[in-house]
């Protein structure tokens, strides 16, 4: 697979640190509940100098209160427009247009049990602590939420390939197991040590 930004080729499997410096300005990051893409954009933010915008910081108030869903789209387009960002979430309404804006795209593609695992440790490792992703926002046990990761890959997984098809196969790397991002990102940045703060 190849990544095509800013007319230059390059295999994605091999894009370097300097390479994506140099040639990658915008990134968005897509994938279920609890597969680590805050976590990877706060990574990527740091390592490329690039700022990462967190979209559930968007949506959500302090103590989870959720905004306007037509306001909510318009501040996520807005922040899309912006000369260069990392971008983590998935929020569909505005998905297909910030995926066309991307030079590229990372698909955290898990199974639905790595998406529950993910979110269980998050919850049994932080709860009731403030996510540094969502200010004014705790972890918390809500079964809603739980009933959305358990269906997503079913109900929401369907319309995000659908646009995915839509987007040139060269800007786009998808993972399907947590230990092949890690092992992509220690090659990506070559620090074998890039994962070992991670809280």
């Amino acid at each position: 697979m190849s990544i095509s930004v800013q007319n230059s080729s390059i295999k994605a499997s091999e894009l370097t640190l300097e390479e994506c410096k140099k040639q990658v300005k915008k990134i968005s990051i897509i994938g279920g509940s609890g597969s680590g893409k805050s976590t990877l954009s706060d990574i990527l933010s740091k390592e490329l100098d690039i700022p990462a915008i967190h979209l559930d910081a968007i949506n959500y108030k302090p103590n989870w209160v959720q905004i306007d869903k037509n306001e909510r789209d318009e501040k996520i387009l807005e922040k899309a427009n912006d000369e260069k960002w990392i971008i983590d979430g998935n929020y569909n309404k505005t998905l297909q247009e910030r995926l066309e804006k991307a030079d590229l795209i990372i698909w955290l593609d898990y199974s639905t049990f790595a998406q529950l695992k993910g979110v269980s440790k998050r919850i049994f490792k932080n709860f009731n602590k403030d996510k540094p992703d969502i200010p004014g926002c705790k972890e918390r046990l809500d079964f809603t939420f739980v009933k959305y990761v358990w269906s997503y890959n079913k109900k929401k997984r369907p319309k995000v390939l659908e646009m995915i098809k839509s987007i040139p196969t060269n800007k786009v790397l998808i993972f399907r197991k947590q230990k092949n991002i890690n092992n992509w990102l220690k090659n990506f940045t070559q620090n074998d040590k890039i994962l070992d703060n991670i809280k």
